[in-house]
């Protein structure tokens, strides 16, 4: 039984890391589900959602009235929900340059992003963070998408500038992402991918649908509703957004635990999306990155419970045991090491990272099976700061 259980935990580990990948590649390649792509300039609606973003509130605001956008055709607003801090105050000074604050009582993200959906006019809604900066020209790669009828959502390209002073885990949470965005880029060509990343993401206004809970992710559950209702929420790589990761391991692994945990609630949310007789690839690409994925923890401690009782039988199962050990090894050294320059050395910041995030996982699972909920946001991310490292 114990040689089962292992053998059954690898190949689940084998099919999250790269089986999942290589089906991508092959259902990509038979659909090749392109996107056919149009300048455009439709009404757009930039909701900005805010909690005690004094630091960054004005940057934002700077960054989104210098888009490359026609100003009739966009309007900003700023959904602050609860800030204590001077971020009304400071957005407030913008009024005179077209952007509306919304200061609303602390109600969760959800809560202040249907109050902004409520007051806005645009045919295009566009979300995202006091923390993360557009490209000029993002907008217009988003809006481009929209020519296609097919097309209901558009997921941009979040790019993590690192700031100086941050720890190991910053490097590892942008070696995550760009694998993350490659997975992205696949899934599109199947038809949609499995959801959007809050920094930025576009929906068609009539394809907005109020999340019934509070305790989800609020970019997962508004752009799932998208692929719910039939349209395609695709990848647009030129849409570029700029935002620095968690400058500490500590904030990183609280701001994982609290998305997984939500996340997995988001699927709940969206459990009808599971049915392949529906919605056909979705279903597995759902199932595969946001359940399986998610599980991936509990297949590595398995593993490594049974490659060490099996060890003593030599041959594969002492080499697995070893290589096991030797990872973790590397990441509680780059641990140790993550405020030290050694410390982004690659072969120490990805195993690091890499249990890191598991971690979080295990901890979000966990959670969510003793039916412990996370209903109130709580940013993680300090603003960009004009020093950066690339």
């Amino acid at each position: 039984m114990i040689w089962l259980i292992f053998w059954l935990s690898l190949a689940a580990l084998l099919y999250v890391y790269a089986g999942y990948s290589v089906l991508l590649v092959l259902v990509g390649l038979l659909r090749r589900r392109r996107v056919h792509q149009r300048p455009g300039t439709p009404r757009t609606s930039l909701i900005i959602a805010a909690h005690n973003e004094a630091g960054a509130i004005a940057r934002r605001l700077d960054n989104a009235l210098s888009l490359d956008y026609p100003a009739d055709a966009l309007e900003i607003l700023v959904a602050s929900d609860g800030s204590t801090d001077a971020t009304n105050a400071i957005a407030s000074r913008y009024a005179a340059r077209g952007v509306r604050l919304l200061a609303l009582p602390r109600r969760g993200k959800l809560g202040v992003l249907d109050e902004a959906v409520a007051q806005s006019s645009g045919d295009i809604l566009v979300f995202s963070d006091a923390n993360t900066t557009f490209h000029a020209q993002a907008l217009r790669m988003l809006a481009r998408n929209f020519a296609d009828p097919e097309v209901g959502g558009v997921c941009g390209n979040q790019i993590y500038v690192r700031e100086a002073g941050s720890d190991s885990s910053a490097h590892g949470e942008t070696l995550y992402w760009s694998y993350d965005k490659w997975l992205k880029r696949l899934e599109s060509l199947t038809g949609s991918i499995v959801s959007s990343d809050g920094a930025i993401y576009a929906i068609r206004r009539r394809l907005y649908r109020k999340p019934t809970r509070a305790y989800v992710t609020d970019d997962f559950a508004i752009s799932t509703a998208v692929v719910e209702q039939g349209f395609r929420l695709v990848f647009e790589p030129d849409a570029l957004a700029y935002e620095p990761p968690a400058s500490a391991a500590d904030r990183e692994f609280r701001r994982k635990v609290r998305i997984i945990n939500r996340g997995l609630c988001g699927v709940l949310l969206r459990r009808r999306l599971l049915n392949p007789f529906r919605y056909g690839v979705y279903s597995w690409i759902l199932f595969s990155h946001k359940v399986v994925r998610r599980l991936a923890p509990f297949f590595l401690l398995a593993a490594l419970a049974t490659s060490l009782v099996l060890a003593q039988e030599g041959g594969f199962y002492a080499v697995a045991a070893a290589v096991q050990v030797g990872l973790y090894a590397l990441a509680i050294l780059g641990y140790l090491v993550k405020d030290q320059p050694v410390g982004r050395w690659r072969i120490l910041y990805t195993p690091f990272f890499y249990c890191l995030a598991n971690a979080a996982a295990l901890v979000a699972v966990t959670r969510l099976l003793l039916g412990n909920r996370i209903e109130q946001w709580q940013p993680e991310r300090p603003a960009p700061s004009l020093g950066v490292e690339g």
